[in-house]
């Protein structure tokens, strides 16, 4: 389905049942689920067409997660709403916001972010990475994993200033100076990276192996795989394959990551996911255009048909160039033209 409007949309993102796009003239629209006030609208009124975030200007970056949604603005500040149980909107409460609110704590300028299930993270421009929210597995990557909210920002310990991140359901990957990547949070499937899943659990950074000869440009997560980005513009995966979301023609798990087939020239990766399961599905821009490939039993891989593909396919957007994509609990999104 294509949604037009009087301003182009600049960029998209998916959460478990809410959508965002963020528009050329700096404002947001909203769409889905709002039963926690993920739409930013006062109520908890759930709304099939996008309707704008009124209280909203001057964005340039927005992200949707489990059932919150955060907005970065010009001045570097972020703004959160939606549901804050683990204190994943960061304002310092585990109070439920129907309007934003600024995340608080802070130390610096923010130039991008990531949304888990009910963990946020920040990029600052010097390079620090900063997470809130849900640590159940370790996704703030401070060494210990707990079931108490974190409502105000902590430091990740990275060895080097970060130049990306990205966020799985319950895991979190950062990219280095250097173009090597990490991951910490869940690893029950290998998808943090470090070649084993005997840990369940990874609370602490861990590097990713297998990415030697490539530097890493971005990263992205769904619940039990992970994309890499390298500048090459091929796309690398690992983790969970079940549906056969990592692309490399098989079904088989791994641990290391592997090529996904037939992808040249790859811009952007997002990954989406099938509820807390082994399944989804993977997404890439490649010369203009989308590929996608894996779970498809709702038809979130837009290839006509609901059958799953364990490689890259062809999705007929009607979007020339496309700009933008983003994967959510079976479904997904994307911005282009």
């Amino acid at each position: 389905m294509t949604v037009a409007g009087p301003h182009t949309v600049r960029a998209v993102s998916a959460g478990a049942r809410h959508g965002l796009a963020l528009l050329s003239n700096g404002t947001v629209k909203a769409w889905g689920g709002n039963d926690f006030g993920q739409l930013d609208d006062g109520t908890h009124t759930s709304r099939p067409i996008p309707g704008s975030v009124a209280s909203l200007r001057e964005v340039t970056a927005v992200a949707a997660g489990g059932r919150f949604s955060l907005a970065l603005l010009r001045d570097g500040t972020l703004r959160a709403w939606g549901q804050n149980s683990s204190g994943q909107l960061g304002d310092g409460t585990t109070s439920d916001r129907t309007l934003p609110v600024e995340v608080l704590g802070l130390p610096g300028h923010v130039t991008a972010i990531a949304a888990g299930n009910s963990t946020a993270l920040a990029l600052l421009a010097d390079g620090t990475v900063l997470a809130w929210g849900l640590n159940s597995s370790g996704e703030l990557g401070q060494g210990t994993a707990d079931n108490q909210p974190h409502p105000v920002p902590l430091t990740v310990p990275l060895p080097q200033r970060a130049t990306s991140i990205g966020a799985g359901l319950f895991h979190s990957l950062a990219v280095l100076a250097d173009g090597s990547a990490r991951g910490w949070g869940l690893n029950n499937e290998g998808q943090v990276g470090n070649g084993s899943n005997a840990v369940s659990v990874q609370p602490t950074p861990v590097a990713v192996v297998g990415l030697r000869g490539v530097r890493v440009k971005s990263v992205d997560g769904g619940f039990g795989h992970s994309l890499a980005l390298p500048t090459n513009g091929r796309v690398k995966a690992w983790g969970s394959n079940a549906s056969g979301q990592l692309g490399d023609g098989t079904n088989t798990p791994r641990l290391v990551p592997v090529d996904v087939l037939g992808l040249t020239g790859a811009s952007a990766v997002a990954a989406g996911y099938d509820g807390f399961s082994a399944n989804g599905h993977s997404l890439a821009i490649t010369h203009g255009g989308v590929r996608a490939w894996g779970e498809n039993n709702r038809g979130q891989l837009g290839i006509g048909g609901f059958e799953s593909s364990n490689r890259a396919s062809a999705v007929t957007t009607g979007l020339s160039p496309t700009h933008s994509i983003s994967g959510g609990l079976a479904f997904s999104l994307t911005a282009g033209g």
